[in-house]
């Protein structure tokens, strides 16, 4: 059995490029896409709830940041453990490849004891923080206090499916999600209309629903099917392996938690011109996810190749891995990103039946969501940095786009162009930091390979 689970990550430097590529990218992009129900699904049945659809709407939205903060905890291991783990594996060093996936286990659930706990002693300040009202806080905390409750589940299904996708089983890592997905697709009306249960059923179906992909996960990691397995012996905390993974993981980390400052940052001054215009963020941030969350599953798809590849110390390879990456990531996200600016009804319409919503959501997506037609640059070049096991350019490149372009511009631009600018802010910051990524990429990516992985 080991043998047949090892010709699976022997492809990843053997087979060619293109169609590997595809191969393992679309599963994670399927994947990406099915979880992206998680959160759609449940905006989609919320903001339909009779009489308290948009109020509800805006409640679960403002939720958003600090559940983005939890589970951004969950890519430290995937997004910083996975990669070193295939680098791992390429260069022959199967011993270390187990110890990161034992250690990473345990950080998953350290993390989960820890964020939850503070999250629930400090939930309602934190709400109000991200822009709940008198209005919408009741819906809020209904949501958070129960969907709290499964962050486990959630740390361990998004943390370690990544390490399945490293050992050449992209099929496996996918059916986690979809599996979730299915599950709280046929929950959500069941407990939110069937049982009456409102908000607090659309959380505890996610919460089952996560609960499910996490066993898959730990059954296949188990299992003798995996030719990289989590082993008791590899459990106990080095701190050597979780430094080194700390020091990779801190910049997809930072990318997925930065994108809580949109709710700290945005929704904080977006609830002092009405809570209308913190339900049409909620909307066009549902609307960013079906461009960036393709792209986020085609870049788990490629990174396993491109590690592995570094890890064999075969340039050439790595290099045709990105070029089928940047040109698939930025096309699928401009020609997608495009069509909801020019249709901004259209998407609004799977969220709320409100006319003055969908209106709002008219007006202000082009200036949300026109610098987003260009990201796909950014995560082809951030994700290959990660790849690569890059972790210092890789954070300064997290930081850049969040944290030293959206604050500063969320706070400057609506001094000249008043609401408008709050949304322009997420665009401008978007374009920016694409520009400066690929400028980046252009001048290390060379010196990378050059002086290769190091064994």
């Amino acid at each position: 059995m080991a043998e047949i689970s090892n010709q699976y990550e022997n492809r990843l430097g053997t087979d060619r490029m293109l169609p590997l590529v595809f191969r393992m990218a679309l599963p994670s992009v399927t994947a990406q896409i099915v979880n992206l129900l998680y959160n759609i699904v449940d905006r989609v049945f919320i903001g339909r709830i009779p009489g308290i659809g948009t109020d509800a709407l805006a409640g679960v939205g403002v939720t958003g940041s600090i559940i983005i903060l939890i589970s951004a905890f969950s890519m430290i291991v995937g997004g910083g453990g996975a990669p070193l783990a295939s680098i791992a594996l390429g260069q022959g060093r199967r011993e270390r490849a187990g110890r990161i996936l034992g250690n990473g286990f345990v950080m998953l659930v350290l993390f989960s004891a820890v964020t939850s706990t503070l999250a629930y002693i400090f939930m309602e300040p934190l709400l109000m923080l991200t822009g709940a009202s008198e209005n919408t806080i009741v819906y809020a905390t209904d949501y958070l206090e129960i969907y709290l409750a499964g962050t486990v589940f959630v740390q361990i299904s998004t943390g370690l499916n990544s390490f399945i996708s490293a050992q050449g089983r992209p099929g496996i890592a996918m059916l986690s999600t979809v599996i979730g997905a299915a599950t709280n697709l046929i929950l959500d009306p069941v407990f939110i209309f069937a049982l009456g249960m409102g908000v607090k059923g659309a959380a505890l179906a996610t919460i089952i629903s996560q609960a499910l992909s996490a066993l898959w996960v730990l059954q296949f990691l188990f299992s003798s099917r995996a030719s990289l397995r989590l082993d008791p012996g590899h459990m106990k905390i080095e701190r050597k392996v979780v430094l080194a993974i700390f020091s990779l993981g801190v910049a997809p980390f930072v990318m997925a938690s930065t994108e809580s400052i949109v709710g700290f940052v945005l929704n904080g001054s977006l609830k002092h011109y009405g809570d209308i215009y913190v339900s049409t963020l909620t909307v066009l941030q549902s609307v960013m996810m079906f461009g960036s969350v393709p792209i986020t599953g085609f870049a788990q798809g490629f990174i396993p190749v491109a590690s592995y590849n570094f890890g064999k110390g075969l340039t050439d390879r790595v290099k045709s891995c990105f070029k089928v990456a940047v040109v698939t990531m930025f096309s699928f996200n401009f020609v997608l990103m495009l069509l909801m600016v020019v249709f901004p009804g259209v998407a609004a319409s799977f969220f709320t039946d409100d006319p003055v919503l969908t209106e709002h959501v008219r007006e202000m997506a082009p200036y949300f969501l026109s610098g987003s037609m260009i990201f796909g640059l950014q995560r082809a070049c951030q994700n290959t940095f990660i790849a690569l096991g890059q972790a210092r350019i890789s954070l300064f490149i997290a930081l850049l786009r969040k944290v030293f372009l959206l604050v500063p511009l969320a706070i400057i631009l609506p001094e000249f162009f008043g609401v408008k600018g709050v949304y322009l802010a997420e665009s401008v910051a978007d374009a920016t930091a694409a520009i400066c990524c690929m400028t980046i990429f252009m001048i290390f990516f060379p010196k990378i390979l050059a002086k290769g992985s190091g064994k």
